[in-house]
């Protein structure tokens, strides 16, 4: 132990830094921060389309729309046409009317048809919401499946009825299916022809027959 003498100040005690060191951020990693930031905040401001861009939205959705239901559309006129033809007299080919009408009812079909699977998968744009653009999407692919092929099965079974009850009876079943076909266009057309005049976009809703 050792002895002090009266009075005697004690040695000073070292002052040494405890703990780890402290590090400094460089500045130019400050900035890049600030930066990155800044830049999230941009992004997270959500972006109004200008009635332009909106415009150029919807006729872009009614091109894809036109695409996808090509094949359906035209079977239904197709089908048609054959049905008057056999019902007429100038055709008695029930075999290739059949065929047409079976033919064009794949084509309505997702599970059969490409372009409608797409059709079924087809998310409208956010822009045009307002609109209800993913109604319409989904209208049309009722339009095509089931109604427009319940007509295309009504037109084989009505070609091949060979009683003149079973001609009525699939006679009033083709004219019902029909107005439920007419009923889906009328409703297509009116929600396509509602944006397109209020976005001033000139475009004509899906070519649907009927």
């Amino acid at each position: 132990m050792i002895v002090r003498a009266p009075g005697q100040a004690r040695s000073p005690v070292s002052a040494r830094p405890s703990g780890w060191p402290v590090l400094r951020t460089p500045k130019w990693m400050l900035a890049g921060a600030l930066v990155l930031v800044a830049g999230l905040t941009l992004a997270a401001i959500p972006h109004h389309p200008s009635t332009a861009e909106r415009a150029a939205d919807l006729r872009g959705m009614v091109h894809d729309l036109n695409v996808d239901i090509e094949s359906c559309a035209g079977g239904i006129n197709d089908s048609m046409t054959a049905l008057r033809a056999i019902q007429s007299g100038t055709s008695h080919d029930v075999t290739t009317a059949v065929s047409i009408a079976t033919t064009a009812a794949a084509n309505c079909s997702p599970a059969n048809s490409m372009p409608m699977d797409d059709l079924v998968q087809y998310q409208a744009p956010e822009s045009l919401a307002s609109f209800h653009a993913q109604t319409v999407v989904n209208d049309l692919v009722t339009w095509g499946f089931p109604l427009a092929q319940r007509v295309q099965a009504d037109v084989a079974a009505l070609v091949t009825a060979k009683t003149p009850a079973a001609v009525a009876a699939g006679t009033a079943q083709l004219h019902r299916d029909q107005r439920a076909l007419d009923a889906e266009r009328a409703t297509i057309d009116q929600l396509i022809n509602a944006a397109s005049t209020s976005l001033s976009a000139h475009v004509s809703p899906p070519a649907l027959p009927g």
